[in-house]
């Protein structure tokens, strides 16, 4: 009993500290997506937004880990709030 108690605080401590961290890169990846498709519709070419998407911000080019970035805070974000969800603390 005590080590499930003790997982569960270990998954709302990194679930806790994770969300912020997690929440701007993937708000950008899905902001960006989404207005770059709508633009592309009217017509527009707003390539910069494509840029930013891709994880190029300015004089910062994370493009090479940006994706594996992105994946690896998803399911981290998406574990520690399933094990939290799953398990109910008592």
């Amino acid at each position: 009993m005590k080590s499930r108690a003790t997982s569960q605080r270990q998954a709302r401590k990194l679930h806790r500290w994770l969300v912020p961290i997690a929440a701007l890169p993937l708000l950008i990846t899905a902001s960006t997506g989404s207005i770059y498709s709508l633009l592309l519709e009217q017509g527009i070419d707003a390539f910069w937004l494509l840029k930013l998407h891709t994880g190029q911000f300015g004089w910062i080019n994370l493009q090479p880990v940006y994706p594996i970035l992105l994946g690896v805070l998803t399911i981290v974000v998406t574990a520690s709030g399933l094990a939290m969800l799953l398990k109910p603390q008592r």
